[in-house]
């Protein structure tokens, strides 16, 4: 199933893609919005999802870059040991694989992620967040599927 990791690679391409676009059009902060309940923002987060740590004084760029690696390196292992038949799982790891990939990218690059989907209601707004983060979400997801509605063929009729 190591085949997949072209899935990874594609997340890591569009990802950076983006941020890059992002990072030379947009001043931080700047809003552009795209539909009454879309923008785009260039933020930029030190912390993990919903800025968990991001005030911690600098220590979670580490934590945050040494997790991804071991997270990642795991996944990889997993990914390959995969039987043909584990397809979903298979789409899965790759795209957390390939949204963790990215994410460690800006860390290294820059000690913080640049985040810029932001979705919101009205006065509330959901916290702005990119594709990586998008692609580790849809691939838990598949995970989450796979693991509730898996393979059924031990299961009596």
């Amino acid at each position: 199933m190591s085949r997949l990791l072209w899935l990874s690679g594609l997340v890591v391409a569009v990802d950076q893609i983006t941020k890059f676009w992002i990072m030379a059009t947009f001043d931080e902060y700047e809003v552009l919005v795209v539909w009454p309940v879309f923008n785009l923002t260039l933020v930029y987060n030190t912390g993990a999802a919903f800025s968990f740590l991001a005030d911690a004084g600098g220590w979670q760029r580490w934590f945050f870059i040494s997790l991804g690696v071991v997270v990642t390196t795991v996944m990889v292992v997993w990914l390959r040991r995969l039987q043909p038949g584990e397809r979903l799982t298979g789409y899965g790891l790759a795209l957390v694989i390939g949204g963790a990939i990215g994410n460690i990218i800006d860390r290294v690059w820059l000690g913080k992620v640049v985040d810029f989907l932001q979705w919101h209601w009205q006065d509330w707004y959901w916290p702005s967040f990119n594709v990586a983060d998008s692609a580790i979400t849809l691939g838990v997801v598949l995970l989450l599927i796979d693991a509730v509605l898996g393979d059924r063929s031990d299961a009596p009729s």
